[in-house]
């Protein structure tokens, strides 16, 4: 076990715990921190750029395998990049709206579903609300702090994002059948505290459809910390085991975890995969010269969805 006493600290980071074991936790220090707090900023925390490699110290807790940052940047600097935070996803948003209704017709909709009132937190542009809303889903709503991020929603969606983070008060208890929230739980300092606002804002019965990384799928364990979950907008990682003790932790029933393969063209496997950005430049130049960058390739890449119930 780990004392925090040899940790890295540095200047206005903060410590955190486990968020399953807490006190009880037995952490390793996995990877040092390999950054300067001073060298960070809104670019650094936009979504989908290419992976640059730049993370907190990461350790895991031997009781549960929960792998997290720590320590990490105050609450407060970290929304403040989120809210400056760009939208880099490009047309791979069109890969990943198709992926995540097929798993959410798969698992959640039923024969009154056009009536389900949606919430979907961290939604970006709105490009997974924009995709229920052509399946004739029209109850819907997104959270997302990133402006700039929102200001790229189509307006009949742009009209039904709050550009904020989820919190208490934002919207009223007990209001929504579903909340969705697609890689927005890695990024969560406190997903505990996360977790009960998300339960309190669902109907009895509620469903949640979350989808984080896996640190147990194989290409964490080939590449280590080259593969692009270990970043530092990450702060806790799961496997199968301890995200649904999470869930289970806070009251939600059923959860039911399951593998997620997603589909992209040529071009983003091959930007995220870990290598000097000069040469992957010139590869996805490569790429395109012989016209293969949208090649569309479905991979199981180490993504992970859980399904549970208030």
């Amino acid at each position: 076990m780990a004392n925090y006493s040899k940790f890295v600290t540095i200047s206005k980071m903060k410590r955190i715990r486990c968020a399953i074991c807490k006190e009880k936790e037995e952490l390793q220090i996995l990877y040092k921190q390999n950054f300067s707090e001073s060298s960070i900023d809104a670019q650094t925390f936009s979504a989908r750029r290419i992976p640059d490699r730049i993370h907190y110290q990461f350790v895991r807790c031997n009781r549960c395998g929960l792998i997290f940052s720590n320590p990490i940047l105050s609450q407060a600097k970290i929304n403040s990049l989120y809210s400056k935070s760009g939208f880099n996803y490009g047309c791979e948003s069109e890969y990943l709206k198709h992926t995540y209704f097929e798993y959410f017709k798969k698992y959640l909709l039923k024969n009154d579903y056009k009536r389900s009132k949606i919430l979907e937190v961290g939604c970006g542009n709105g490009f997974f609300l924009e995709e229920l809303w052509d399946n004739g889903i029209k109850n819907i709503y997104g959270v997302e702090p990133g402006k700039p991020s929102v200001q790229k929603a189509s307006l009949p969606i742009r009209k039904r994002i709050k550009i904020d983070i989820l919190r208490r008060g934002l919207y009223d208890k007990e209001s929504f059948d579903i909340i969705c929230c697609f890689h927005t739980l890695d990024h969560i300092p406190d997903p505990n505290k996360f977790l009960e606002v998300v339960y309190s804002l669902l109907k009895k019965n509620g469903k949640v459809f979350f989808i984080v990384h896996n640190t147990d799928g194989l290409p964490a364990k080939i590449l280590g910390s080259s593969f692009p979950i270990y970043d530092i907008e990450h702060i806790y990682l799961f496997n199968k085991h301890n995200l649904s003790s999470l869930f289970s932790k806070n009251k939600f029933r059923q959860p039911v975890v399951f593998e997620i393969a997603n589909k992209y063209p040529l071009r983003y496997w091959l930007k995220l995969f870990p290598m000097s950005s000069s040469f992957k430049i010139k590869l996805l130049n490569l790429l395109g010269v012989f016209k293969l960058e949208s090649v569309p390739l479905k991979i199981q890449a180490g993504n992970i969805g859980i399904v549970a119930k208030k």
